[in-house]
């Protein structure tokens, strides 16, 4: 199906590269960024997953994600296949021939899109001379011992390299314009830019970086931002050089955004520079279109979510579950910075008020916080597997007294016959 959308580049604000004019997406090719793609390490992940369709539908085949190359990702969720483009298999098999490994594939999510993964460790060889370059461009040293920091470099040395070569071999035609998200990507976008790379680029930030540090450290942040020095919290925390890194990329982008108007408030006292657009995430609703479609896939999750309550809480359950309110709370495992404090506050006021009432609601909470585990709870897993053994019996009675009762009716009907 041709492509028929155009975009206006116009609308990519201080682009001293075009003139301003309505282009159709075939003569573009956008890139996407990010250290999430294919690798679930943080919330972005599911940002860049949910959207893919939306952009393949719009870009089709001139749309690519960039990120790391994970050997067990890759198996388990790209298949590998041949770039469509010209220009980007020769700018791939440019990077291969001087000693760094490339892959290429499709990413077995909804929308399939392509996908161009960096061998981080493959590249690692190159890492004092990329810190050289890195130092020359903007004048940013990452420490040794730094291991995401340098992960990072490497990565965002390959990206400057690979468009590099793309559009070596592009000669201005097709344009490119790439996405950058987070400052694990921002060594990229810097380089790209100190070489005058002839693209677009753009940069979102989610939630900046100094930011997070910050909230972590239980002050109240968003009352005192005008308060900070920033710098020096930088320095404080050891965060220095990501910092820095981050800033620039942020003023080294020709559009800079953020997904919320608070984020973009953020950005303007830490990065100093505010966001030219605001692009919020959000829901497919289209996905939850159909009502009834919702409602039995609510129904479904409503009864595993108790089969797994009655064997958690097996020798124990006093309470009614059709009396049970199941809340959840999901995010990476920090206290603070998700929420889990004012959530578990919340919670201790609520349970306050029940009891106070003798109201008989009970209340199931469930924390998805991914952290390392050490072992299993034996307890529970007893509960569960119990549980089971007791469901498939009573199904086992529940089909052999079904059968008996059928046939005992129909040898009652024959004799009533007779």
């Amino acid at each position: 199906m041709p492509l028929t959308r155009s975009v206006s580049m116009s609308s990519l604000s201080g682009l001293p590269l075009w003139e301003e004019e309505e282009l159709p997406v075939e003569d573009l090719l956008l890139f996407e960024i990010a250290w999430e793609v294919t690798n679930k390490v943080g919330g972005i992940y599911t940002v860049i997953q949910t959207k893919a369709k939306t952009t393949v539908d719009e870009w089709g085949e001139n749309f690519f994600l960039i990120g790391p190359y994970y050997e067990h990702n890759f198996k388990t969720q790209v298949e590998k296949c041949e770039p469509p483009n010209a220009a980007v298999k020769a700018a791939m098999d440019s990077i291969t021939t001087n000693g760094c490994q490339v892959n290429f594939g499709r990413w077995l999510i909804e929308g399939s899109p392509y996908v161009i993964l960096f061998d981080i460790g493959a590249a690692a060889w190159n890492l004092d001379r990329w810190k050289g370059d890195l130092w020359d461009a903007c004048g940013i040293g990452l420490p040794y011992h730094d291991r995401e920091a340098n992960d990072s470099l490497i990565f965002g040395s390959l990206v400057a390299w690979f468009f590099k070569e793309l559009t070596d071999r592009l000669q201005d035609k097709p344009k490119v314009i790439a996405h950058f998200h987070e400052w694990q990507s921002g060594a990229g976008l810097v380089l790209s830019r100190s070489r005058k790379i002839p693209m677009a680029t753009m940069f979102t930030t989610h939630a900046t970086l100094l930011g997070r540090y910050l909230c972590a450290g239980n002050v109240d942040f968003y009352n005192n931002l005008d308060k900070f020095d920033i710098d020096r919290e930088a320095g404080d925390r050891q965060i220095y050089h990501r910092y820095c890194l981050e800033r620039a990329a942020v003023h080294c982008s020709h559009v800079f955004t953020t997904v919320s108007r608070i984020t973009a408030v953020e950005a303007d006292h830490m990065l100093h520079r505010k966001p030219d657009v605001v692009t919020p995430n959000g829901l497919n609703v289209k996905k939850f279109s159909a009502m009834h479609e919702f409602q039995n896939l609510h129904s479904l999750s409503k009864l595993k979510i108790q089969e797994f309550v009655r064997g958690h809480f097996y020798g124990h359950l006093d309470f009614n579950l059709e009396k049970t309110l199941f809340f959840f709370i999901a995010g990476r495992y920090e206290f603070s910075n998700k929420g889990a404090d004012i959530f578990l506050e919340a919670l201790s006021r609520l349970n306050y008020l029940l009891r106070v009432h003798k109201s008989d609601v009970t209340v199931v909470v469930f924390f998805i916080m991914p952290a390392k585990t050490n072992n299993f709870n034996v307890e529970s897993l007893k509960g569960q597997a119990v549980r089971k053994q007791l469901w498939d019996t009573a199904q086992s009675v529940k089909e052999k007294f079904g059968k008996r009762l059928y046939e005992a009716l129909l040898s009652s009907g024959a004799r009533s016959q007779t």
